[in-house]
């Protein structure tokens, strides 16, 4: 099932998710629509606060990346009550999009390698440290699950160059080719 998703604008993105516990009710088919929703998105993250949930789930796919980055060949997982322990490495700079925020790509910084934990969908724990692509995908979609956006690492002088399309978004006017809830309502 194909789940709407929440932009710009929707509280949900600016609150803090809540671990789960192994009882969450249909958590595999939740995964499952999350998967379906972010490729059919042409995604490669997607954090449940995204589709409305406010609980920490997050679908990475990074197979679609693997012609590039052969090390990412049928990478493709869920991670549940995910938190980033620490940011490490050299810091580097790449421009970054996300599904909440149709048609915005700026240049953002992040370490190369981030120390994780999770739970894998049979809620083992997982703690490892990541590098490379993996570990931006992972400080962009875990940050949905503090309440964050990509947008507040920009500066205050590039949040005024695209306030006219946040602004656009708050208004409920949003063109992209998946199905979202605005402020205004389902487009």
């Amino acid at each position: 099932m194909i789940l709407p998703i929440y932009v710009y604008g929707q509280p949900v993105l600016r609150k803090v998710a809540e671990d789960i516990t192994p009882d969450y009710p249909e958590l595999k088919q939740l995964i499952q629509n999350m998967f379906e929703t972010m490729d059919r998105a042409d995604g490669v993250g997607l954090a449940a606060p995204q589709v409305g949930l406010s609980i920490r789930v997050v679908v990475i796919d990074l197979n679609v990346l693997a012609d590039d980055f052969p090390e990412y060949k049928g990478f493709r997982k869920a991670y549940i009550n995910p938190h980033i322990v620490e940011v490490l490495g050299d810091k580097n700079t790449m421009g970054e999009g996300c599904l909440s925020l149709p048609g915005i790509h700026e240049d953002v910084e992040r370490g190369s390698k981030v120390h994780v934990t999770y739970l894998d969908e049979d809620f083992t724990p997982h703690d490892e440290v990541v590098e490379g692509y993996l570990a931006r995908v992972m400080q962009h979609e875990f940050e949905h699950l503090e309440g964050m956006l990509f947008i507040d690492h920009l500066s205050a002088f590039r949040k005024q160059l695209i306030k006219g399309k946040l602004n656009a978004m708050l208004k409920g006017k949003t063109r992209c080719s998946y199905k979202v809830k605005t402020a205004k309502g389902i487009q």
